[in-house]
């Protein structure tokens, strides 16, 4: 354990292809990744192409490899949701057994009534909206009464809104914080504190959310890592979504560029433990605004950073990049989409890519985290560290297909692949 490394990068929202029940969540035919390709003419991503994105997914521009560095597959959820918190919970090996609840009518009474008494304002819109266009539709309204901007989503969210001139940022935390406990009997995902500057017209989001997450229903890897004594550094919201659990030092970004920076420094000091990141743009700056191309720079972005990432990883570090559901910003709604994700990963030095299936569930990453560490496997996952030490198959791929031609690994209680 001592001296182990492993980076585990979070695209949130990269999602890769429809799940089989995506139909039931109103989302058949979803495909995050595809999609953006093809309303971008196709996508520059030759550092992902060279770890396997172009052998695991149909992307324009993105052609299989001949022998991929990275093995490569995809990821099914078992939660019953496309939440963000379900899915970081569930990468970190910990499915959830029911979805948490939605409101797309509101919030009720027994709800907002004391949110107002407590925090001592009103309340504006209390609907289900976009986050930009609640901004335009109440916040100059908002300006001139004082009160909070409350919406939702089709998301277990409170999102309070509020312009840093008219409530300044500690009382907008504090009145997240009363939400927070007015909503855990109601078992609701997350509380959001929204943020926001500029003019009428001009309003625009601060980097200065937070998330108020329930914490996660039995321990996680990470909670096993730092009872090990492992570090644990989440970058992003990681923090926030695990309630803070399991995360030994946490590192506050200002978007995905910001949020990669903070990895490439973190990987050039960092002795030992999992660096966990969360990098949030693709879902909150273009997968909910339906900006496909917006989103394909994104991705562009990345890679390039990405470039930078992978000389700086030492032998025998894992890296694991993968996403935590889907938001195909081509489709006419603007919320999650359920999908498949991506899994990318390797241990460097261990030679050429390998064949990691489709997996039966995200907490197969979490599983090959935890053996990576020696610490406590979930229940229920399989470790894929022994197929990427070269213990498993090579990319049976064809070389003209560039996606999956067969499911592989995941069965429930198997421990370890290969």
């Amino acid at each position: 354990m001592s001296g182990k490394r492993a980076f585990v990068i979070v695209l949130d929202s990269v999602g890769c292809g429809a799940l089989p029940d995506a139909g039931v969540f109103g989302d058949e035919g979803a495909d995050t990744l595809g999609h953006v390709a093809d309303a971008a003419g196709g996508l520059a991503l030759p550092h992902l192409g060279r770890l396997g994105l172009g052998n695991v997914h149909a992307v324009r521009g993105v052609p299989p490899g001949v022998r991929p560095a990275g093995g490569g597959g995809r990821m099914g959820e078992r939660s019953p949701g496309k939440d963000t918190t379900t899915g970081h919970w569930e990468i970190a090996g910990v499915a959830s057994d029911r979805a948490f609840p939605t409101f797309p009518g509101g919030f009720p009474p027994e709800i907002m009534e004391p949110f107002a008494a407590r925090t001592g304002r009103g309340v504006l819109g209390n609907k289900a909206a976009s986050g930009t266009s609640i901004l335009e539709e109440l916040g100059a309204e908002h300006q001139a009464t004082g009160k909070w901007i409350v919406y939702t989503s089709a998301d277990s969210v409170f999102q309070v809104a509020a312009h840093t001139a008219t409530i300044p940022l500690a009382e907008l935390y504090r009145g997240c914080e009363v939400a927070r406990g007015i909503l855990d009997p109601f078992h609701v995902g997350r509380v959001i504190a929204r943020p926001f500057e500029g003019p009428p017209g001009a309003f625009r989001r601060t980097y200065d959310r937070r998330d108020y997450a329930m914490p996660p229903p039995r321990p996680t890897v990470l909670d096993g890592l730092a009872a090990a004594g492992v570090p644990v550094i989440g970058v992003g919201k990681i923090h926030d979504i695990f309630a803070g659990r399991g995360v030994t030092e946490s590192i506050h970004t200002e978007g995905n560029d910001d949020g990669c920076v903070r990895t490439i420094e973190l990987a050039r000091r960092v002795e030992a433990g999992l660096v966990f990141v969360n990098l949030v743009d693709f879902d909150s700056s273009y997968g909910h605004r339906n900006d496909a191309r917006g989103y394909a720079r994104a991705l562009e972005s990345f890679d390039r950073r990405l470039g930078e990432l992978l000389p700086l990883l030492r032998r025998g570090d894992l890296l694991l990049l993968t996403a935590d559901h889907g938001c195909d910003p081509t489709t006419p709604g603007t919320d999650h989409t359920r999908e498949h994700v991506p899994l990318l990963a390797m241990v460097a030095g261990s030679g050429e890519g390998r064949d990691l299936g489709t997996r039966a569930t995200f907490a197969d990453a979490g599983a090959t985290v935890a053996e990576h560490f020696g610490v406590k496997v979930p229940d229920d996952a399989t470790s894929f560290l022994g197929t990427l030490e070269g213990r498993g198959r090579e990319f049976p791929f064809d070389s003209a297909q560039g996606r999956r031609a067969k499911p592989a690994g995941g069965r429930k209680g198997r421990k370890k692949d290969g």
